[in-house]
C-alpha cells in the first residue's frame, strides 16, 4: 500500500557512483504516492559518470521517476553542483518534470525557499578542483565503509558510518557544515523566508531558528542517498524526516493516510541569475 504524502524533498542521490543506495531509493519512491516532488540537486552525479558505470538499478530509479509524472506526481528538479551542467537550460519543462535552479512557494500562508545549496560553499565558488578532489576522497571513503559494513552485518554487528565520524571529529567539518546552515537561516529571514530548505551537505535536519533579525526561520535539509538514506515529507501539514530502515520498510508502508484536508500551494516566483516571468502559477493538491 502506498502512502499518500504532499510534498516530498529528497536531494544528493549522485546517481552513476558507487556509493548511491539506488536500490533502496527504488523501494522508498515505489511506497510513496507524492503530489509534488522536489529533487533538490545532485540527483546525477555528472563529475563522476562513468559510461562503464550505471547499474539497472540506477536506471531503475529514472524509469520510476518518469512513471511517477506521468501517474500525476509533479516534480521539480532543482540543479546542484555535481548536476550543473542542466543549469544552462535553466525554465524548462517536460509535461509534470520542471527543471530549475531555485524555487519559493507557498504552503498554508508559509513561504518556502528551496536550492540546494552548495551557492554557499566557498570551495564550489573559488576552487572547484579543491571540491571534486575531495569528493572523490569522499567517494571512496563511502565504497570502503559500505564494504566493511557487509562484513559486520555477517558478524550480526550494526553498521558504521565513516563519514559521519569523521565529519563529527574534525573541527573543520564541523564548523562548515554549522557556518553552512547559519548562512542559510540569516539570508533566508533577510529575503522574508518562513523556511528554507537545502541539501548539499548529507546532514538530515529539521530545526527553528531565530535569525539575528528577530525573524523566525525553520532550516530543513533533506540529507542524502549515500549515508543516511533520508527525505523530507510533508503529511497533514507538518514536516517529518524520513530515514529508510530496510527492517521496519513493510511495516512503515501503512501507518499513515490521506490528509482529510489538503494545504494549498502556490508557486510564487522562481528566483534565478536570469529574471523569470511574472506570472505566478498556482495549483491545488486536491
Amino acid at each position: 500500500m502506498k502512502r499518500f504524502i504532499d510534498i516530498v524533498v529528497i536531494s544528493d542521490v549522485h546517481l552513476g557512483t558507487y556509493g548511491c543506495h539506488a536500490r533502496e531509493l527504488l523501494n522508498y519512491l515505489k511506497s510513496i504516492r507524492p503530489r509534488v516532488l522536489v529533487l533538490n540537486g545532485d540527483i546525477f552525479d555528472i563529475w563522476y559518470f562513468k559510461k562503464s558505470y550505471f547499474p539497472k538499478e540506477h536506471l531503475e530509479v529514472v524509469r520510476r521517476l518518469l512513471k511517477m509524472a506521468a501517474e500525476g506526481t509533479k516534480i521539480y528538479y532543482l540543479t546542484g553542483n555535481h548536476d550543473d551542467l542542466l543549469r544552462k537550460f535553466d525554465e524548462i519543462s517536460f509535461g509534470m518534470i520542471h527543471l530549475r535552479n531555485k524555487l519559493v512557494f507557498q504552503v498554508n500562508g508559509k513561504t518556502y525557499w528551496i536550492f540546494h545549496g552548495d551557492v554557499f560553499d566557498a570551495s564550489i565558488q573559488r576552487a572547484r578542483w579543491l571540491a571534486r578532489l575531495g569528493g572523490e576522497g569522499y567517494d571512496l571513503l563511502i565504497r570502503i565503509n559500505r564494504l566493511v559494513n557487509r562484513t559486520r552485518e555477517l558478524l550480526g554487528l550494526p553498521p558504521v558510518s565513516f563519514a559521519a565520524r569523521v565529519k563529527k571529529s574534525v573541527k573543520g567539518a564541523v564548523k562548515y557544515i554549522s557556518d553552512f546552515e547559519d548562512i542559510a537561516i540569516q539570508v533566508a529571514a533577510e529575503k522574508g523566508y518562513d523556511y528554507v530548505i537545502c541539501g548539499h551537505i548529507h546532514r538530515p535536519q529539521i530545526r527553528k531558528v531565530r535569525a539575528k533579525n528577530g525573524r523566525e526561520v525553520t532550516y530543513m535539509n533533506s540529507g542524502d542517498w549515500v549515508e543516511h538514506l533520508t527525505a523530507l515529507e510533508l503529511i497533514h501539514g507538518e514536516w517529518s524526516i524520513y530515514q529508510y530502515d530496510a527492517s521496519l520498510f513493510e511495516a512503515s508502508n501503512s501507518r499513515f493516510q490521506m490528509a482529510e484536508q489538503d494545504p494549498k500551494i502556490t508557486l510564487l516566483y522562481h528566483e534565478e541569475v536570469l529574471p523569470s516571468n511574472n506570472g505566478t502559477l498556482t495549483f491545488d493538491l486536491l
